[in-house]
């Protein structure tokens, strides 16, 4: 990114009212309203940290009103500073696009891309089809980890898009419904025969499972939790015998007969047609959890971010 020019000439604007205000300023704000955070917005327009508050005081100033309220990380945008942002979004965006101000020079490349989300969504759902868009020229940095932090990196400006399993909160993120998992109860074969396959589980509910061992991604066990209250309408009581931070591992150690769990059907779908897998229970009202996309308010001065967001709605894969 270039850094901007300090001295830019001062250019009117009308916001809401009579007065004219400084475009820079507004830029300024616009960055700090989508990074969150006044060191990433500093990072992005070339500026230094003081800088920017001081621009940013300025514009309270001529508005009197407090636009952002400082969090423990970064800052959150105050009620005002949502419509402010409305208003001169897309006017901004159309002149930077116009004018060239904010994007990538004209001899070089685009940035790289900065996608997000968890690691087992990207490895079975995104990554195969990434190849049309490294054809393009598209350069990719992927992450993966938990939602949470994950949307705090984006608010911060560390990442572009972030594939989160839950809608964020409030209005400084965007958020686009991505497609919905559903999770399944499921065991090798030699646990299914063993209690009876899915008809026990059908009659029994879960105390068809006592005696099996539980393998889980957690020790709190959100997903099979999630599972037992919606399905069977009660508590867990269950212990787990091995617990591993990645669905792929458990899925690995179910395979191998270590006992039951809980997945998203997309991550088992091909052990669950070769047998390798069993179906405990095949309830009429499974769970589900929609996977949002998300990004900040507003269009990236990376065109490639537009192509890769518009690459994933299109389609992930879930087969």
């Amino acid at each position: 990114m270039r850094n901007r020019e300090t001295n830019d000439r001062q250019e009117g604007a009308q916001v809401g009212g009579s007065t004219a205000l400084d475009l820079n300023l507004l830029r300024t704000f616009l960055a700090v309203y989508r990074t969150g955070s006044f060191t990433a917005a500093a990072r992005l327009l070339g500026l230094s940290q003081p800088t920017v508050t001081t621009q940013v005081r300025a514009l309270e100033r001529q508005l009197d009103r407090e636009l952002f309220q400082r969090q423990a990380r970064g800052v959150s945008p105050a009620p005002y500073a949502d419509e402010l942002a409305a208003r001169i979004v897309q006017p901004l965006d159309s002149l930077a696009a116009i004018t060239g101000r904010g994007g990538p020079a004209d001899d070089q490349p685009p940035e790289p891309v900065h996608l997000a989300g968890p690691h087992e969504f990207l490895t079975r759902s995104v990554l195969p089809g990434l190849a049309p868009l490294v054809e393009r020229g598209v350069r990719l940095r992927i992450t993966p980890g938990l939602t949470e932090p994950l949307l705090d990196d984006l608010r911060a400006g560390r990442h572009d898009l972030v594939i989160a399993t839950f809608r964020p909160r409030g209005r400084a993120l965007a958020a686009v419904p991505l497609g919905d998992e559903d999770f399944v109860l499921v065991a090798a074969p030699v646990w299914a025969e063993r209690i009876g396959g899915s008809a026990a589980t059908a009659g029994a509910g879960p105390a068809a499972l006592h005696g099996v061992p539980l393998v889980a991604y957690a020790e709190d066990l959100p997903i099979v939790r999630r599972y037992w209250r919606h399905v069977f309408g009660r508590r867990l009581v269950c212990q787990p015998a091995v617990t591993m931070p990645d669905l792929n591992a458990v899925k690995a150690a179910v395979v191998g007969g270590t006992g039951f769990t809980v997945l998203p059907r997309y991550l088992c779908t091909a052990e669950l047609a070769s047998g390798a897998l069993v179906l405990l229970h095949d309830p009429d009202d499974p769970p589900i959890n929609t996977a949002f996309l998300v990004q900040r308010p507003g269009a990236s001065a990376n065109p490639h971010v537009a192509l890769v967001r518009d690459h994933l709605l299109q389609g992930v894969r879930h087969d």
